[in-house]
């Protein structure tokens, strides 16, 4: 290999070591979302309540249905016998009467029936119960709703968190690169006697620490991105990298939001669906006061295989029944069972509307505080954004003077350690700012409605 070749190859390995994060997966939010909804065992887990609750509000499960049952038995049985006639006289031929012997004799039963029974009226029970089941069912799916919403929270903290390392990482090895540069620049101009050799031993005490700082936020990184991959439960190369850049939705689309929120809150929904079944609960006890009528139907076969006896010669008898009725029940006292149920049931059914105005008070009290956090950390976000624009001034300054010799390389590093911490605040600030955006579209029940 030439030495052009040599160069050629050894810049392209240089730049993909270098920029190994270009060639990196990019895992965008809405990749992230996807993952989470087809593998987060929580979310599937909830899928699979919803699943369960379908099949119970299902007719098949209504108890409108009839029951058909059919019966068929069948028995076999063998038997000898021996009949004598004691002192008796055959009047054919006047000598005394012979014994009957008769071995193996077989008796064989068979029996079929279809039994059919169906409730016309059992006091509106089972028609409260059919509601009270397709309410279980829509309570599940909001429970489920509820898993998903928190579930993606925990997405997006940990998202972030991915986010605000990657660009704390991106910052100290920008700090570490000057550090590096300062070094370099102490060394030549201790070597040609412009500065102490303690000039030089501060610059790399520096780069010392800001290379610790580097590897700890890389590892943090590393770390992070593990705990992201258990959310989203797929074999990403960690490697992969995330989208840094975060929109805001506008002020007017939350104020829109706020209006509503009591309407689309899913605790709230919840608990009014619980409110819906413990009024069914409350009138299906009631239904015990109630008779239950309903219709039975049968048809069934018979057929009896008889051996000869002593006396009888042996027959085959068949038999066929059709049976219809109407039956009433009316448990008039059952011993105040069904009295106590009642109560009970409008107990249960009073406890949940003070739930509601509980919860009601203490979801208010949840939107409040999210709206003035969010708002809080909106503008904690633009402070920092402009400390940055000021850092970033008063180090670019304080450089040019350390280059001219006008400012000691301790002012220098100050300037560096401020831009620094700003620099970083302001990322922890975007992302602060970000999530406490999604905790109050949670609230307001918009979470899964816009796009994140």
């Amino acid at each position: 290999m030439n030495y052009k070749h040599r160069y050629i190859a050894g810049l392209v390995l240089f730049l993909f070591m270098a920029g190994g994060n270009a060639f990196a997966q990019k895992l965008t939010k809405q990749e992230a979302i996807r993952l989470t909804l087809e593998n987060n065992y929580g979310i599937l887990i909830a899928t699979n309540n919803i699943k369960a609750a379908k099949n119970n509000k299902g007719v098949l499960n209504s108890g409108y249905l009839p029951t058909l049952a059919a019966n068929a038995g069948a028995n076999y049985q063998e038997a000898s016998s021996e009949t004598s006639f004691s002192g008796a006289i055959n009047p054919n031929t006047g000598l005394p009467r012979e014994d009957i012997e008769i071995d193996g004799a077989e008796t064989q039963r068979y029996n079929a029936s279809l039994n059919f029974n169906y409730t016309l009226f059992d006091g509106l029970g089972r028609f409260y119960n059919y509601k009270r089941l397709k309410e279980q069912y829509n309570l599940t799916e909001l429970q489920a709703r509820e898993t998903i919403e928190n579930t993606l929270l925990q997405l997006f903290s940990v998202y972030y968190e991915v986010a605000r390392l990657t660009e704390n990482q991106q910052i100290l090895e920008e700090t570490l690169r000057i550090s590096k540069e300062r070094v370099t620049r102490s060394t030549y101009q201790f070597e040609y006697g412009q500065n102490t050799k303690l000039n030089v031993l501060n610059a790399e005490v520096d780069v010392a620490n800001d290379s610790i700082n580097l590897l700890n936020t890389k590892q943090q990184l590393i770390n992070t991105k593990r705990d992201l991959n258990i959310i989203v439960d797929n074999e990403l190369e960690i490697k992969f990298t995330v989208d840094t850049i975060v929109n805001f939705i506008s002020k007017l689309e939350i104020d829109s939001y706020l209006e509503k929120s009591i309407e689309n809150n899913v605790t709230l929904l919840q608990n009014e669906s619980n409110i819906r079944i413990s009024d069914y609960d409350v009138k299906v006890s009631k239904s015990g006061y109630l008779p239950v009528i309903g219709l039975t139907g049968s048809y069934g076969w018979n057929e009896n295989r008889n051996p000869p006896s002593a006396f009888f010669p042996g027959n085959v008898a068949d038999t066929y029944t059709l049976a219809g009725g109407v039956s009433l029940s009316w448990n008039l006292f059952d011993s105040g069972g069904t009295i106590t149920r009642v109560k009970n049931a409008k107990i249960a059914l009073d406890n949940q509307e003070l739930a509601k105005i509980q919860v009601e008070q203490q979801v208010k009290r949840d939107i409040a505080n999210a709206q003035g956090n969010y708002q809080n950390r909106l503008k904690v976000y633009e402070i920092q954004q402009q400390n940055v624009l000021t850092n970033q001034n008063n180090f670019e300054r304080s450089k040019e003077r350390f280059n001219l010799g006008q400012i000691t390389s301790i002012e220098f590093r100050q300037a560096q350690i401020n831009l620094i911490q700003a620099q970083t605040n302001k990322t922890l600030a975007k992302y602060d700012a970000k999530l406490a955006e999604l905790q109050l579209l949670q609230l307001t029940g918009q979470l899964l409605n816009v796009e994140l």
